[in-house]
């Protein structure tokens, strides 16, 4: 969820920013009546799942408390599609016949590698009850399994915040220099599954290895796909984290009726295509309830050893955990500020793994333009590239690795040790990435007290690259804010 300011080249950036086309807000902070069972705010009042009282913009015919929550279910998925695995056996045209059968239209299907099955998307044709269809059909021979299409929203914050640095603080709160004067995330590939992404921005230059579009839309590109990508690998007036990764741009999300959004279906694609064509890190910036197929889908990439990131959500300190980044085998990373402070609207839980800039973020729009964006959608980007830094340092790293030397590495914030805000702590890409190889030895780059000892070593090749990285600073970071000032 980012609220998301337009900035033409050559216009000058302030501290005080007019709002200016924001992109959508899709799971943003709201009163209690319209929050669903799993923190989706919704354009109407629905009851609790438990049947508690509550409001309703329409009263039902008696409706009980099962019905408004079936209700809220109902409302965070596509309206009357189902998502199935079928017989992978079957033809095309069987499993059309197997849709008339059940009163259904076949909108798609596919074999996925991922998951070693076939997967269908279907459409009911009439007016019958979803879970009605749903368990007429999971009960014919040629279907394993039948479940709803959910829905996925991309975490951007509607509301632009008119205070904060509009320059690249994250790059300084990250250490960003000092850990490129060592990696730069070269021979990494990290797959964004999320909106459009504008492959021509000059940030973007020669970073785009592949693209995809799941959607098998024509839409062009998006404020939110190239900002994720620019908090990555912008490497022209901006800095990303992992100016030299290669991406590959898996469009997943279009336009919806509150913005742009996905599906189990087209998610599960995303991940699909990410896995089979040489991803090591997967970027999801993105939220939504807990769903069995996509679910899956996480369990089958991380068996791959592929490493994924995601949103926490901006959903703000009431709401239960969103996924994928509640999913145990995902970092989950929650957003900050430019005082490094927690953003406001960022999930909180005992699954979040750390956090990262995610507030009045400047990063790269469509059409060569700029934006100021905020969400912790950015955070996750930012955390991805962090773990592509380190995967170029040491390519033998499994992703428990990676995630141990982030929360190992982590500046401790807010409440003393590990807890439900910035789980460890605000990410150090410097002391992550000299964590990761073996030049450098922890202690002495991880930030500890000056009456603790590092553990002897020969400080002549440490020296001589954190000397670079610290000399490097300040050059890169006054550039960087001339960027963020004139953004020409």
């Amino acid at each position: 969820m980012s609220s998301t300011l337009r900035v033409r080249p050559g216009a000058g950036v302030r501290s005080t920013l007019p709002h200016a086309r924001f992109s959508p807000n899709l799971y943003p902070a709201c009163a209690y009546a319209l929050r669903g069972p799993d923190g989706e705010c919704f354009d109407r009042p629905v009851m609790s799942a438990g049947g508690g009282k509550g409001t309703s913009a329409k009263k039902g015919k008696g409706g009980s408390g099962n019905n408004n929550a079936q209700e809220a279910v109902n409302l965070r998925a596509v309206k009357n599609e189902l998502v199935a695995e079928i017989d992978g056996a079957l033809s095309t045209a069987e499993a059309d016949q197997l849709a008339r059968r059940h009163g259904l239209e076949r909108i798609a299907s596919q074999n996925f590698p991922l998951l070693g099955g076939t997967i269908g998307l279907f459409r009911i044709v009439d007016n019958r009850p979803v879970d009605t269809v749903r368990r007429e059909l999971a009960a014919d021979a040629s279907v394993r399994s039948v479940q709803l299409n959910f829905r996925y929203l991309l975490q951007d914050q509607k509301k632009a915040s008119t205070a904060g640095d509009a320059a690249q603080y994250a790059v300084a709160q990250l250490r960003l220099p000092q850990a490129h004067a060592l990696v730069r995330g070269m021979n990494v590939t990290i797959a964004v599954i999320d909106s459009g992404v504008d492959i021509k921005h000059p940030e973007l230059a020669n970073s785009v290895a592949d693209s995809f579009d799941a959607l098998g839309s024509k839409e062009g590109p998006h404020v939110h796909g190239t900002g994720i990508a620019g908090a990555i690998v912008a490497h022209a007036k901006l800095m990303g984290s992992a100016p030299e990764a290669r991406l590959i741009a898996i469009r997943a999300f279009g336009a919806g009726s509150k913005g742009a959004e996905s599906t189990s279906y087209v998610i599960l694609r995303g991940l699909d295509y990410a896995a089979e064509h040489g991803a090591q890190i997967v970027n999801m910036s993105f939220a939504g309830p807990k769903d069995p197929l996509i679910e899956r889908g996480i369990a089958a990439t991380a068996a791959r050893g592929i490493l994924m990131v995601a949103a926490a959500g901006n959903a703000g300190a009431k709401s239960p955990p969103l996924y994928p980044a509640a999913n145990p085998n995902v970092i989950a990373v929650s957003g900050t500020d430019a005082q490094e402070r927690l953003f406001a609207a960022s999930n909180r839980g005992n699954h979040i793994a750390v956090a990262a800039p995610g507030a009045d973020i400047f990063l790269p729009a469509p059409d060569e333009k700029y934006q100021i964006t905020s969400g912790t959608s950015f955070s996750a980007a930012y955390i991805s590239g962090v773990a592509a830094l380190m995967m170029e340092r040491n390519p033998s790293l499994k992703p428990g690795d990676v995630r141990a030397i982030l929360t190992g590495t982590a500046r401790d914030l807010g409440t003393p040790g590990r807890d439900d805000q910035f789980g460890a702590g605000g990410a150090d890409a410097f002391a992550a990435v000299t964590a990761a190889g073996p030049a450098v030895p922890l202690a002495s780059v991880s930030g500890k007290p000056a009456g603790e000892k590092a553990p002897a070593h020969d400080p002549a090749a440490d020296n001589t690259s954190v000397s670079r990285a610290l000399n490097d600073a300040s050059p890169s970071m006054a550039a960087d804010k001339s960027a963020a000032n004139a953004a020409k």
